[in-house]
């Protein structure tokens, strides 16, 4: 007998980037026709199959407003973008990454720096998440932000060091850089806008027992 399909006054935000294909593949097995997602690069918005398609980083925005009653991103967003008001209601296991500190391969530059100058700059796409990490660890340091390659900033003098996402350290590797530290593991996560988590919560609750299904094998 084929599964019934995910209540459909559920609007899911997925999204888009390294975590796409998992997310759509784990949609697929709780009952979400994901073929016309699939199909479309360009589009953002799939109103008859409850999906909105986005930027990880723009999940928790829409979620917290209502715009979308759940969706889907990484650990790393959620820990940047603290201050939302979302509900994490599951770890779903993919889209492992490891939230590290790097630096040119060497002598360590960011003991030099606070030897020397008795702060660190360091470069992140990240800006939250680096500042608390460096003050809890009792370290000065000042934070440039990035948008794009962050493993340039050591490379062209921006910075002392980095805080970044890597998953296989390849990228590291190739710009001559070296783990320095590991500050946290992220993988996707399932979160939820508070209000459509209480007056949804049936609907909400059978999708979660559907993924803890699927994840379990």
């Amino acid at each position: 007998m084929a599964e019934a399909p995910v209540h459909p006054s559920l609007r899911i935000a997925v999204p888009r980037g390294a975590l796409f294909q998992e997310t759509l593949d784990l949609l697929e097995r709780v009952g979400v026709a994901t073929g016309e997602v699939r199909e479309n690069d360009r589009k953002l918005l799939f109103e008859d199959i409850g999906v909105i398609t986005m930027r990880p980083s723009d999940v928790p925005t829409y979620v917290e407003a209502g715009a979308a009653d759940i969706g889907i991103t990484g650990k790393d967003v959620l820990i940047e973008q603290s201050e939302r008001d979302v509900h994490e209601l599951a770890d779903l296991g993919y889209g492992r990454c490891t939230m590290i500190v790097a630096s040119e391969a060497g002598p360590d530059p960011i003991s030099a720096a606070l030897r020397r100058l008795g702060v660190v700059r360091v470069a992140t796409k990240y800006p939250r998440l680096a500042n608390e990490y460096f003050l809890a660890t009792g370290r000065q340091v000042e934070i440039v932000e990035v948008k794009g390659s962050v493993e340039l900033a050591p490379i062209a003098g921006l910075a002392d060091a980095i805080v970044d996402l890597t998953a296989s350290g390849t990228t590291l590797r190739e710009n001559n850089l070296v783990v320095r530290e590991e500050i946290v593991v992220c993988t996707a996560r399932l979160i939820a806008n508070p209000v459509a988590d209480r007056l949804k919560a049936p609907a909400i609750d059978a999708l979660i027992s559907r993924i803890a299904q699927s994840v379990a094998g």
